[in-house]
């Protein structure tokens, strides 16, 4: 791939809001493409990844509320979490909710997957200037009043 190089006051003038926009637009659809190959949405692999990270300690109510902010797409997560079940990829016990032998390959699979959509996202990006990036991001985020802090 070859881009252009800009000078710094030229990039410096360019509108934030269009390259945020643009980039989100792409490395979301470039995600939600990716995990449709395995047949999940989004907030599949919220689900997966939240239940996945502590094991026994997620009601559907609590999963529900922690996801529901991150939600652009009006999911119906207990639609979610029935799905995942009636895979065989979750399982409740009691009112927490576990992950099947099942469930953590599939979620391994489309972290594949992710990975190498993240991957491509990154050519020629370093760790360095990627990080600046999302510091730079966060400030923006927290300068015009909204949560700079890490979800």
């Amino acid at each position: 791939m070859t881009i252009k190089e800009y000078p710094q006051d030229t990039l410096a003038a360019q509108p934030i809001g269009y390259w945020t926009r643009e980039a989100a637009g792409l490395a979301i659809g470039g995600l939600r493409t990716a995990l449709a190959e395995e047949d999940l949405t989004q907030p599949h692999w919220w689900t997966l990844n939240h239940i996945a990270g502590a094991p026994g300690h997620w009601t559907r109510s609590a999963l529900a509320e922690k996801l529901a902010p991150f939600d652009d797409q009006d999911t119906d997560f207990d639609a979610v979490f029935a799905d995942l079940a009636s895979r065989g990829w979750l399982a409740e016990s009691g009112a927490t909710l576990t992950l099947t032998a099942e469930g953590e390959a599939g979620r391994l699979r489309a972290r594949d997957r992710n990975a190498k959509v993240h991957a491509r996202m990154r050519v020629g990006i370093d760790d360095d200037a990627y990080a600046a990036t999302i510091d730079v991001l966060r400030r923006l985020v927290a300068n015009l009043g909204g949560d700079g802090d890490l979800p």
